[in-house]
């Protein structure tokens, strides 16, 4: 197994002023550069939405080859205001990417994300497919309504893990239960602090049950996000309007990325994105390649996953190297 490489700081990072809201306060996006300065672009879409970035999500890449750039989505981790709904949709993220590529003086770069992360590279791929050097997408996310119904709806992954599903749910009332997005996002959006924290931990504790295969091998530390709050209610702000793309659905737009050179990682046995996504997004562009680990489930921090990605990372490097298409190294 190829272990994830050494820990490295940031050797600079930015606070980007975005546009003002309607209570006179601005999104304020934080972004991050580590690695090599004069490395190939590379950046890191983080899932969610709304879980922000952690240090251990710069050393899927060689520091000595990429230029690695981190940055927490609207409302997310160090990005400000904490848990902003207002102008945080889709296409306002991809915006926000546009304007670090330019800030940061990139003319491409490669895209890597993972789950949410997948789903937003696919967004900003499919729109400016000019700026994209190459993919490396895991845990594909389509973001349809059935993806978002496998995930917080009764009968997809519930199915399988029907304890932590009960424990979800028991104390809504029957008429919520088998959908309840709605009445957890009601209560995420209360004035009642309490109450907010108290379901962002009943819906972190049903995300972490079903994202890792084997809990062993790795366990997601939710306690460490900035701001689980913020993610909750930004995830169910995503989720009950089918991610702000249902009138772009992915799979009919793949036209204008098809000669983007991609690899999808992808476990098998992932709950959260289940392979069927991963499969279909294929069977629509075959000429990206799939590559399906055995024994794997969602979580990047699961070993047989670190390393596909690791190879990931260094087979893009080679590739991008040998067709010159990278500023020098």
């Amino acid at each position: 197994m190829t272990p994830l490489y050494p820990e490295i700081e940031p050797y600079l990072t930015h606070q980007l002023e975005m546009e003002r809201l309607s209570n006179g306060m601005y999104h304020q996006v934080y972004v991050e550069e580590s690695g090599n300065p004069n490395g190939i672009p590379v950046v890191f879409l983080h899932g969610g939405p709304g879980s922000g970035c952690r240090p251990s999500h710069r050393c899927y890449f060689d520091p000595n080859i990429y230029r690695i750039i981190l940055f927490d989505q609207r409302g997310c981790g160090r990005s400000l205001p904490h848990g902003e709904l207002e102008n945080n949709t889709t296409s306002f993220l991809i915006s926000d990417m546009e304007t670090i590529r330019q800030h940061l003086n990139i003319d491409r770069w490669v895209i890597f994300g993972g789950s949410w992360g997948s789903t937003l590279g696919l967004c900003y791929a499919q729109r400016h497919p000019q700026m994209v050097l190459a993919m490396i997408l895991r845990g594909i996310f389509l973001g349809r309504q059935q993806d978002i119904d496998w995930v917080y709806a009764e009968g997809g992954a519930s199915r399988l893990f029907p304890e932590a599903w009960q424990q979800l749910v028991e104390n809504l009332p029957e008429a919520d239960q088998a959908s309840p997005l709605k009445a957890y996002y009601q209560q995420l959006t209360a004035s009642d602090q309490v109450h907010q924290m108290a379901t962002a931990k009943l819906l972190q504790a049903w995300e972490g049950t079903i994202v890792t295969l084997r809990d062993h091998e790795h366990k997601p530390d939710l306690s460490q996000e900035p701001s689980p709050l913020a993610h909750s209610r930004i995830q169910l702000h995503f989720a009950l309007d089918e991610c702000f793309i249902a009138d772009t659905p992915i799979l009919k737009n793949i036209d204008n990325i098809r000669t983007i050179p991609t690899i999808i990682v992808q476990g098998r046995y992932d709950i959260v994105c289940p392979t069927q996504q991963a499969w279909e997004l294929h069977q629509a562009w075959p000429e990206a390649e799939l590559d399906i680990i055995p024994m794997a489930g969602h979580a990047a921090g699961e070993p047989v996953l670190i390393n596909a990605l690791i190879h990931a990372t260094r087979n893009i490097a080679k590739r991008l190297s040998k067709n010159h298409s990278q500023p020098p190294v």
